[in-house]
């Protein structure tokens, strides 16, 4: 199993973006790379080769489930974990993310000190679905 080292979080929000990285990098041990939009993120990705991509959904210009279908057109998803963080978590919106190639969806707002748990306890039920 590949240990998790590398997530992309793409979030348009300044706040959210320094919590999120600040939270991943010194309590995850992750290395992050954080993009303030789609456009950002989709001309990183594949220098960055991220194995978690967490992405918001509300976004100026491009959002969250716009960004992830132009992923889709330029990187293999299919070895990546894809996961939506969001305030918006009805049933049917997380059918849709799920059907446009998200993994899942972390709820906003979301407790910092959880976060990187969320995210390994996510890597290691991906990793394990390939090994079945």
């Amino acid at each position: 199993m590949a240990a998790l080292k590398r997530v992309m979080h793409v979030e348009d929000d300044p706040s959210i973006r320094m919590v999120t990285q600040v939270t991943l990098e010194k309590v995850g041990k992750l290395t992050v790379l954080s993009c303030d939009g789609g456009e950002t993120a989709l001309a990183k990705v594949r220098d960055f080769d991220p194995q978690i991509i967490l992405l918001d959904v509300m976004m100026p210009r491009m959002d969250g489930p716009a960004t992830l279908v132009e992923l889709a057109r330029i990187i293999d998803l299919e070895t990546r974990l894809v996961l939506f963080m969001t305030a918006k978590v009805q049933e049917k919106e997380i059918e849709y993310y799920k059907s446009i190639g998200a993994t899942g969806v972390i709820m906003k707002p979301f407790d910092p000190m959880t976060l990187p748990d969320q995210l390994q306890e996510y890597w290691t039920s991906f990793q394990n679905s390939w090994s079945v």
